[in-house]
């Protein structure tokens, strides 16, 4: 496809740019959100983003699919949901024989819509398939197509009748990105755009090859072993035992696994990448840290007393 790394690197991050571009005509502001899930992509990771109702979650995710050729389809979690609902099922044909019916989860891209509102057996069934990339239905192992990216949405409000996602399950996902609401100008920009007739057609960016060519791209950028070092020792950090710091002893009660250093030098690459260098430096992965780190740390009981945020507590470890 190209004839050096650098020529390929150089055309990411054209692509990033043009990407980006592509996306600001449908989503207004939001620019940390829609970087976190391109990385998150192009890392072949997950991504769970929080936010209040009414943030655009939906509609980001479809302009991504839109902009990045691929095939999406969401999946609105509810209590009632079973597992056979999204991988799907085996039924019997006027043939009497067995036939595999795909679900909704045979799909590039899936929006996984309130993930927090369906029970824990559903919930781990799109998860195994997030870890896999594979089904199991019937003993037959069913292959998700390629590349499989889930983005997972939850409200941070209205907790009744929720199923929280257990830790281990978190773990699962790259980013957790938090979408904060719009800024004055950025919301007159929203009801300016989205309470007229214009229509805005998007034109694919990137095909899923090359997609599949820049996240093995990414995975062949050399890493420095003085930013590994510090990428490492900052996920130690976070764990309150006697290889901890003083800030995790204090207010921490389980810090981050060895998934998160992986993560941290993935997306480190990744950032490095569409920023113009060829390898990533500490301020690379200081700048993708905190989405990275917040749902892998919980805060104990002196922290909740005193009111720090999981993010306070990474920014002081940085």
């Amino acid at each position: 496809m190209f004839t050096s790394d650098v020529e390929a690197a150089e055309s990411l991050q054209k692509k990033y740019k043009e990407l980006k571009e592509k996306i600001g005509k449908v989503i207004v502001g939001q620019h940390e959100v829609i970087e976190g899930s391109l990385i998150a992509i192009l890392c072949n990771g997950h991504s769970l983003l929080v936010g209040v109702p009414g943030l655009a979650k939906t509609l980001l995710v479809n302009t991504i699919s839109k902009v990045l050729d691929l095939d999406f389809k969401r999946i609105q979690f509810t209590p009632d949901l079973m597992p056979s609902d999204i991988t799907g099922a085996e039924i019997l044909d006027e043939n009497r024989n067995f036939k595999f019916i795909k679900g909704p989860l045979f799909s590039n891209i899936i929006l996984a819509d309130e993930i927090n509102r369906t029970p824990p057996k559903t919930q781990s069934a799109l998860l195994e398939a997030m870890q896999e990339r594979h089904v199991t239905i019937g003993g037959q192992v069913h292959q998700l197509p390629s590349p499989f990216f889930v983005l997972a949405t939850q409200n941070p409000i209205e907790q009744e009748g929720t199923y929280p996602l257990p830790e281990a399950q978190l773990d699962r996902f790259m980013f957790n990105i938090w979408l904060d609401y719009p800024t004055l100008q950025e919301e007159l920009e929203i009801v300016k755009s989205t309470t007229s007739n214009q229509q805005i057609s998007l034109d694919p960016v990137i095909s899923a090859e090359e997609i599949l060519y820049y996240q093995q791209l990414v995975r062949k950028v050399p890493v420095p072993d003085n930013v590994m070092e510090y990428a490492v020792q900052l996920v130690h950090k976070t764990r309150p035992n006697e290889h901890g710091s003083e800030i995790a002893r204090n207010y921490i009660s389980w810090g981050a696994g060895p998934r998160a250093s992986q993560y941290l030098i993935l997306g480190a690459k990744c950032y490095a990448l569409l920023h113009g260098k060829f390898s990533p430096d500490i301020e690379d992965v200081k700048a993708i840290s905190i989405p990275i780190l917040r749902h892998r740390v919980v805060r104990n009981y002196k922290a909740e007393a005193e009111g720090m945020k999981i993010e306070d507590l990474i920014k002081k470890l940085l």
